[in-house]
């Protein structure tokens, strides 16, 4: 196994990128998102059927003989690039990324498993969109069979079909979504929306051994969310050097002022060394090499990278990005959003110390 992580695209990574680009085009415009998002239901349930279920997307990471499209963490990487560029408001990384990981490693979830693969049902792994792999996460109680408890933060619990819920006995149990009480909470996000998780002796099938279940769900999450900031802080940087190639002041494009180039030079760079990282995460998710640091790696460097870049997106627009109509306000609350799910930058800067003993003294 060769160590070098490849951080290309290949042809059929391009191919995957260009028809999911295409789709979000015709089905994803930002006016869409934002009318969507000041309703009671952001996600958009037809986008996440045509991608999900028309493109297969929903089972890239599933071997063929469990009924997914055997593909890699590579291939779902481009998907969540494209799903940042556009702030989709669909659970791809919650459902067919986290859960889906979670599923993986567990014993009893095959039948589970092949119904998200192939978009038949949404799932959600009920621990805080906050929680960092190797952290620590609320387990409810388990009594006969029946769970009992609270969990709060859970992302996209509003459209899931089934709940994965990790016991104080050990166990992950999968739950049916009617059976528990899921109460909206506010979110900075709004097209990432949270919800409390209230299980009151809700029956629930034991599925396999919670702890490294839920490692391993939350570090593909952390790994393959490094990909969707990358998308997110390229469209945003994209989209600003348009706008100031022919924004004019003083009879001349605001882009050919001298402090404004180094700005958007600076962060190009930084929007270049996100990609490097965030392909070496999913790489590396993808062959099983240096795993643990090159997503620890990619978390701590894309957080700060995404937000500033939206911050940098809203800055440069001037006053039409301080308006609620113009989308850049939505990329800042997904990337300051993101910048907490799966650990913060903090934290996976610390577990990068510990990993190559780099301790502090």
């Amino acid at each position: 196994m060769s160590t070098q992580p490849d951080l290309l695209y290949s042809e059929e990574e391009e191919a995957l990128r260009g028809a999911v680009r295409d789709l979000l085009t015709d089905h994803c415009d930002a006016a869409g998102v934002l009318a969507r998002a000041e309703t009671d239901t952001p996600h958009d349930l037809s986008l996440w059927k045509a991608l999900a279920d028309g493109m297969g997307l929903a089972g890239l990471l599933v071997p063929e003989d469990r009924g997914g499209q055997g593909a890699t963490h590579r291939e779902a990487a481009v998907v969540l690039e494209e799903l940042g560029r556009a702030v989709a408001p669909v659970p791809y990384l919650t459902s067919a990324v986290v859960a889906t990981e979670a599923l993986l490693a567990c014993d009893g979830g095959s039948e589970l498993l092949g119904d998200l693969a192939s978009a038949r049902k949404i799932g959600a792994l009920a621990v805080g969109l906050h929680t960092a792999a190797g952290g620590a996460f609320t387990a409810v109680r388990a009594e006969n069979g029946a769970l009992s408890g609270t969990v709060t933060g859970v992302a996209d619990a509003a459209v899931a079909d089934v709940l994965l819920v990790p016991a104080d006995d050990g166990g992950l149990y999968a739950v049916d979504a009617d059976a528990a009480t899921i109460t909206p909470q506010t979110s900075l996000d709004l097209t990432r929306p949270l919800a409390e998780v209230r299980l009151d002796a809700a029956p629930g099938r034991r599925i396999g051994d919670a702890e490294p279940a839920i490692r391993r769900a939350l570090r593909a999450g952390a790994g393959l969310l490094a990909s969707e900031q990358l998308g997110l802080a390229d469209w945003t940087l994209t989209e600003t050097v348009r706008y100031l190639k022919g924004r004019k002041q003083f009879n001349r494009p605001v882009g050919g002022f001298q402090a404004l180039k180094h700005r958007l030079a600076q962060l190009w760079l930084e929007v270049v060394n996100l990609r490097a990282a965030a392909r070496a995460a999913a790489d590396a998710l993808a062959t099983g090499a240096d795993t643990d640091v090159s997503v620890a790696v990619a978390q701590a460097y894309a957080a700060p990278v995404a937000v500033r870049a939206a911050e940098e997106a809203l800055q440069l627009h001037g006053g039409i990005g301080m308006t609620w109509e113009h989308p850049v306000h939505l990329y800042l609350k997904r990337a300051k959003a993101d910048s907490i799910a799966y650990g913060t930058a903090g934290a996976h800067r610390a577990a990068l110390a510990e990993l190559v003993d780099l301790r502090a003294p």
